[in-house]
């Protein structure tokens, strides 16, 4: 992700400690039932006194509150904690290259609003920049602390620096800082990132813990994959990850905008074009073959506007190209898939996952006297 921020607002020198941003990712995976802090204790290998501390802190700082007792089971009824939704919020920007979609969400990820217009990425910077200030200021206000933004884009770009490359069509972006031109714009810190990771993101958050591997392969105004391996957001150490829709599939095959000829981009754009369902499908298929081939991958899903406006040839064409154990669906989330995710380029960070597998720090199971937790 790119260099830290400072979040304005809510009291989140609560989560400078790893071990309570974990906490509070658990009283979200918990929702309104919440857990009981022997629970928390249970599934983290904390000790039930830095627990108590860590929720503590949590409380004070508004971001986890009571959620009833549990029944006895012989002794005092065990009190149950719950996160705070309300108490921060996060937009997340889908920027497409004909469209943007803004979404307002609370801690909890739920969304509050959702915003979509038409937008030219090829009119150039001013313009687009112009458009999404306009989104994101037409959403609702809310209570709880306004966070920040994340940007999910069409790539390539880097997610470090905020930069983006030569997007595939519109060369002109190439280099242009996206993420401190939208900071500026905005007023809020940005976190950007492509837009087949923002999705991978959002699913991998939702998923279940033992979720394993994963691509998303996002076929809409351009084709991409977003790589889930072993429980981690895969970005490369250049983002360069997940540029999927750039495999050479045949050598003599038609120019891409990238450079090259044949890549599946340009081959399953052009039979979508051309009204050829089933030759794109088997084309997405083939390439998600040698995605699942390569990497060993466990399950496929598929999203973008051009599948979810007719799902079951895609999901049957890729079914019929991959061996039977990979089991292929429509992103759960439809729609919402990468924009969600944005948001959550925003929110993860604050319950310790980001994307990636976490773990409990060893060096950190206590809180000392001297301040933090």
């Amino acid at each position: 992700m790119n260099d830290p921020v400072t979040l304005p607002g809510a009291n989140l020198g609560a989560l400078r400690d790893h071990n309570a941003a974990v906490l509070l990712g658990l009283l979200r995976d918990a929702g309104e039932r919440g857990a009981s802090r022997t629970e928390l204790a249970g599934r983290t290998g904390l000790t039930p006194q830095a627990v108590s501390k860590i929720a503590a802190r949590l409380r004070a700082a508004g971001l986890a509150t009571e959620a009833g007792r549990r029944a006895s089971t012989g002794g005092k009824p065990a009190t149950a904690l719950r996160l705070v939704p309300e108490a921060a919020r996060a937009v997340g920007l889908h920027l497409d290259r004909d469209s943007v979609t803004a979404t307002l969400v609370d801690l909890a990820g739920t969304a509050l609003a959702t915003r979509s217009a038409p937008l030219a990425f090829g009119a150039g910077a001013e313009a687009v920049l112009d458009a999404v200030a306009a989104e994101v200021a037409a959403l609702p206000a809310a209570p709880g602390a306004l966070l920040g933004a994340g940007v999910a884009a069409p790539g390539p770009l880097d997610h470090r620096a905020g930069v983006l490359h030569r997007v595939t069509g519109f060369p002109r972006w190439d280099g242009f800082p996206l993420r401190d031109a939208l900071a500026a714009r905005l007023g809020l810190p940005v976190v950007l990132d492509k837009d087949t990771n923002a999705a991978a993101l959002g699913l991998v958050l939702r998923a279940p813990r033992d979720a394993g591997s994963f691509a998303y392969l996002h076929l809409g105004t351009g084709l991409g994959a977003g790589l889930v391996l072993g429980g981690r957001v895969h970005r490369g150490a250049r983002t360069g990850a997940g540029e999927f829709g750039h495999q050479v599939l045949r050598l003599d095959g038609p120019a891409c905008p990238c450079g090259r000829r044949g890549c599946l981009e340009a081959l399953c754009l052009r039979a979508v074009a051309d009204g050829d369902t089933a030759l794109a499908a088997r084309l997405l298929g083939t390439g998600a073959a040698n995605l699942v081939q390569l990497l060993d991958i466990d399950h496929v899903l598929l999203g973008g506007g051009t599948v979810l406006a007719g799902p079951d040839p895609y999901v049957h064409g890729v079914r019929a190209e991959l061996p039977a154990t990979v089991p292929v669906a429509v992103t759960p989330a439809g729609a919402r898939t990468v924009v969600e995710g944005a948001a959550e380029l925003v929110l993860a960070p604050l319950f310790g996952r980001s994307g990636h597998a976490f773990a409990l720090r060893s060096d950190e199971t206590t809180i000392s006297s001297s301040g933090g937790i």
